[in-house]
């Protein structure tokens, strides 16, 4: 078992399009019955989309194991220990601090305590995502996920493999 840790930071109105952070449903959409059917274009036409981009976005999926199928050039480490995915955790938080746009995500004392929660989740396969809001509504999204098999999504292929 290993972890890759995963940041984006970005619009908050572009983190906000849910359609492009959720996997498309398995099937898609009936086809349209005739050509004056438009809502039934546009859902195929959107679905289609989705099927393209989810892979390739940089988005954070909702689902945080749903990183492994995101392009590699996202991982932003590697490590065997939870320890070490904890500390950049902790690195990554310490580095953002200064524009949490909430002085209550700033607190030293609560920002050590998530780093630990996360390195004993991350100890029991549990991934860890963690998301605050930044100055110029801006996002920023923090996930480590376990790896070799993911616990929540144990098809999903190692990006790194």
């Amino acid at each position: 078992m290993h972890h890759h840790g995963y940041l984006w930071t970005g619009p908050k109105e572009r983190f906000d399009n849910e359609a492009l952070r959720r996997p498309p449903h398995p099937q898609p959409p009936p086809a349209p019955v005739s050509d004056e059917d438009v809502k039934a274009e546009q859902l195929l036409k959107r679905y289609r989309e989705v099927v393209a981009e989810f892979p390739t976005s940089d988005l954070p999926p909702i689902e945080t194991a749903y990183w492994l199928i995101k392009p590699r050039s996202l991982v932003r480490g590697t490590w065997d220990e939870p320890k070490e995915a904890a500390a950049w955790i902790g690195e990554r938080l310490t580095e953002y601090a200064p524009r949490f746009a909430s002085e209550r995500d700033r607190d030293t004392t609560r920002l050590a305590r998530l780093v630990s929660v996360a390195a004993e989740q991350l100890h029991s396969g549990t991934d860890v995502s963690y998301g605050f809001y930044l100055e110029r509504p801006s996002y920023l999204s923090l996930a480590v996920v376990t790896c070799s098999p993911n616990r929540s999504n144990p098809e999903l292929a190692c990006p790194v493999a």
